[in-house]
């Protein structure tokens, strides 16, 4: 099958995941930065899942529970060699990119854990603004299962949350 994207080669496909991954603020799942990188017509899965699996094996690219995340070392070699990508398929990924970008902030300044000790289940929730935290407050719950819906409602709502809290104590 003949690929009709500008990217055929490895390198090319290396290049691309790296200038995708350096600008994201935090671990991305493995199925949106597949189609992060399927940005190109020229990009197979195999080919892909291959790139992909070399650079976490040279140390360019770390593997957590979340997903992947650029290393310092990645962020360098993509800093000297990303501007070899066409101009066309670096501008397609960075629209691609905006969305996922925001996600990924919000998510980073929403945090929401429990633990579970001998006074109970207590779910620790908290919010920044990019700057700072502007709130943060631990609940003693019922147990996991409360904790795991509380936790849950907050990360999808947290600013609604922070208002409300606000509005209260602000009444007149």
């Amino acid at each position: 099958m003949d690929n009709f994207g500008f990217i055929h080669d490895k390198l090319d496909i290396k290049i691309l995941i790296l200038f995708i991954l350096r600008r994201l603020p935090g671990s991305v799942d493995p199925e949106t930065l597949l189609e992060l990188c399927q940005c190109d017509d020229g990009i197979g899965y195999f080919d892909y899942s291959d790139c992909l699996s070399e650079l976490v094996a040279t140390g360019h690219i770390a593997e957590d529970e979340e997903g992947f995340a650029i290393t310092e070392k990645g962020a360098r070699n993509a800093d000297a060699v990303e501007s070899s990508l066409p101009y066309s398929v670096r501008s397609k990924a960075l629209k691609l990119l905006a969305p996922v970008e925001e996600r990924l902030r919000r998510a980073a300044m929403i945090t929401a854990r429990h633990e579970t000790g001998e006074s109970g289940c207590t779910v620790e929730l908290a919010m920044g603004d990019g700057k700072g935290e502007v709130i943060r407050m631990r609940l003693l719950c019922a147990d996991e299962a409360q904790a795991r819906s509380i936790e849950k409602k907050f990360r999808k709502n947290a600013e609604g949350y922070y208002q409300q809290i606000m509005d209260l104590f602000l009444e007149q």
